[in-house]
């Protein structure tokens, strides 16, 4: 589902957070062990993650790796900052850019999603046929959207803060209004929308459009790059085996994980959102999964620079490092 604002809570309610489904008592003799911190609930989108674990490819790289499952109490920021885990999974690239920012010694190390899932949806037959159609409406964004994709949106279609809406992660408001456009993830919000109410909606992926930021990333301390650079590099082979196995495999190893973790989640919302993710490529195929360039880096630094998000002399190349992109799934 979509990712909410991240929260400044304490560090022992993050670690209240931990899901025990899926940790383990003690590291096996001879791997390393590493603490691995989701950004929300157990879902689809965390699927690679999940698989690679039920599926043993973090055990068979050397790894003994505990996952610590997100949720609204769980700041996967502080949580690295504080050394309470050793990955975390940052949900799109303004985390690590605000990470750069703030100078702390933490890097993306790689990018499970080539395309970030943020959409924005709209009621069918209200003229609403791309972004460029939506200037002027009311569209409901969360107070994070405003200072991450709305930007580029500014930017690219002139559209206007007036236009803003409180988004409180409930689709009552745009179900009530026609006119009323709505953020969301191409994987979760159109299908539950259409669930709900019956009403399939107009979708428009963000990244279709040229939107150039990456999401999920692994967010790994400059620390532990520096200690156990073997181990991150097993840990970014593992995770693309995962996501490719749970996209074009046998999904149920991570599924069954999931739906230990998060009894809310149900099967058609698995499998509905695997096939979106299929169908808008945004994990990649084999040989994309994982993948960053120093480009795609440079466009997002641009335009959000333009915009005063970041100062422009910040060195945003402090945000991640290509050293350990997948070398083959």
């Amino acid at each position: 589902m979509q990712r909410r604002a991240i929260l400044a809570l304490g560090l022992a309610a993050l670690i209240a957070g931990c899901s025990p489904a899926s940790q383990k008592e003690a590291t096996q003799p001879g791997r390393t062990a590493m603490k691995l911190a989701t950004d929300w609930r157990a879902q689809a989108e965390l699927g690679g993650y999940y698989q690679a674990l039920a599926t043993g490819e973090y055990q068979k790289r050397g790894l003994d790796v505990t996952l610590i499952q997100g949720g609204p109490a769980v700041n996967v920021p502080q949580l690295l900052a504080a050394g309470a885990v050793d990955v975390g999974v940052g949900s799109n690239s303004f985390i690590a850019l605000n990470l750069a920012k703030e100078n702390a010694p933490v890097k993306a190390v790689a990018a499970f999603m080539q395309k970030d899932p943020q959409v924005l949806i709209a009621h069918p037959g209200q003229g609403v046929n791309g972004f460029a159609d939506m200037k002027g409406r009311p569209i409901l964004l969360s107070d994070a959207s405003i200072t991450a994709f709305w930007v580029w949106l500014r930017s690219k279609y002139g559209f206007t803060d007036d236009q803003v809406r409180k988004y409180n992660y409930s689709s009552a408001p745009f179900l009530a209004d026609k006119r009323v456009i709505q953020q969301g993830y191409a994987t979760s919000e159109p299908y539950l929308i259409e669930k709900e109410s019956g009403i399939k909606p107009a979708v428009f992926l963000l990244a279709d459009s040229g939107y150039p930021a990456y999401a999920s990333f692994a967010l790994v301390p400059d620390s532990l790059i520096a200690k156990n650079p073997a181990a991150v590099q097993a840990f970014v082979e593992a995770t693309a085996a995962g996501w490719k196995s749970y996209l074009y495999g046998d999904a149920k190893p991570g599924d069954a994980a999931i739906l230990k973790d998060n009894p809310e989640m149900t099967q058609d919302v698995l499998d509905q959102a695997r096939e979106k993710m299929r169908s808008y490529g945004i994990v990649g195929k084999d040989g994309e999964i994982g993948q960053m360039t120093d480009a795609r880096w440079a466009e997002l630094f641009k335009v959000t620079s333009e915009a005063g998000v970041y100062p422009a002399d910040m060195d945003y190349r402090k945000a991640y490092t290509l050293q350990f992109l997948p070398k083959g799934q």
